[in-house]
Parts: structure tokens; sequence; C-alpha cells
């Protein structure tokens, strides 16, 4: 095998282990908030064991009953966003893919002060974890919404700059930029939400300058 090959390989692995990673971590939310939805107040142990997966896996992508909880609650926010994508337009313009960006950093900052105080509980319980190994602390909605928003515009910039798209919009949407724009700048909510929207426009339209891409 020419070293290539073994590149190109060795990158299929490592997106197949984050997308196992991913359909792990999804299982045992929508089985916690399977058992949360019937009354429960299930333990890591009974999710694990309800979901077939080993309780060792189920610890290492949650080490506490507190952070599961959480994590499955906000998990019940994808729909909203989902939903909220899905009527955005398809992007086949600049002003469309403008519009989808703006779509995803409005919403995202709105669920973000509606469920202020739970994901504020999420980054306590998950800031101060060692990072090791290959799970994150945290699931992945984040990044799978600028994903889904921003999709099309990887065909006008190429993987590497819209790898650095997808990551500078992680920074400035989200609880983090929330707790900045609030507790740091003093913003209102509404002013927040408004600068996380501009960030987040003036963003594609450096990364759509910067690569010369037309729709």
């Amino acid at each position: 095998m020419s070293t290539a090959s073994r590149v190109a390989a060795r990158g299929r692995g490592g997106a197949d282990r984050i997308q196992q990673t991913r359909r792990t971590r999804r299982l045992l939310l929508t089985t916690a908030a399977t058992l949360i939805a019937a009354g429960r107040s299930p333990s890591v142990s009974d999710v694990a064991d309800a979901a077939d997966v080993s309780r060792r896996t189920a610890y290492r992508y949650f080490p506490t009953q507190e952070q599961l909880l959480v994590e499955a609650t906000l998990e019940g926010l994808r729909p909203v966003m989902e939903s909220a994508l899905a009527g955005a337009p398809a992007g086949r313009t600049e002003e469309d893919l403008e519009a989808r960006v703006d779509a995803l950093a409005r919403h995202m900052q709105r669920l973000a002060v509606d469920h202020e105080a739970l994901l504020r509980t999420m980054v306590r319980l998950t800031v101060s974890r060692p990072r090791g190994g290959q799970d994150p602390p945290r699931g992945g909605r984040r990044l799978e919404w600028i994903d889904d928003a921003v999709r099309p515009v990887q065909r006008l910039i190429g993987r590497a700059r819209y790898k650095r798209l997808t990551s500078a919009l992680a920074v400035c949407l989200g609880i983090e930029a929330l707790i900045v724009l609030r507790d740091i700048c003093g913003l209102s909510p509404a002013q927040a939400e408004e600068i996380s929207r501009w960030t987040a426009r003036a963003l594609l339209k450096e990364s759509l300058a910067d690569s010369g891409g037309k729709v």
C-alpha cells in the first residue's frame, strides 16, 4: 500500500470512529430520555443496561448521573434546531448561505438563552474534565448543526477553509459565547444574540472572500 493510501485509510478510520462515537452517545442519550419520560431518574448503569451498551463505555461518555441527565434533557432541543434549519434557504446563492448562517445563529442563541441554566450546568460538569482518548466530553450537537447549516459552502472554499469556518463558528455560537457576552461584556440577551449573528455572517463572508468562492 502506498503512503497516500495509508494516509487515506487512516483518515477514513478516524472518520468512522467519530461516527461510531456519535452513534453511541446518541443511543445513550435517547435511551436516557425515554427512561426520563417514563418518570424515572436513571443512573448511568440503568441507561447502559437499557441501551445494551457496556457500563464501562457509558461511564466513559458520562462520568456522573447529573451529566447524563443534563445532556439527555438538552438532547431534546435537537428537533427544534433541525426544524429551523430545514426551513432555511437551500444555500444556492450567497444570500441563501447568509440566511442559513443567520438562522443557525439566531436559533442557537435563543435556545442558549432559554436553557441558560441547564447549559451553564453542563459547562460546569465538563470544563474541568481531563481530555484524553477519542471521546469528547460533550455531545456534538453544536458541530452537527453548524455543519448542517454551512455544508453547501464547502464546495466553494475547500476542505481546509471549511474546517476553519466551522471551527470559528463553534467559538461564536453556543453557551460559551453567551457567557462571554453576558458576564464579561454586560450585554442583554438580545444584544448578545445580535453580536453572535453579526459575527457568524462576517465569518461566512470572510471565508468566501478569502477563497474567491462564487456561488
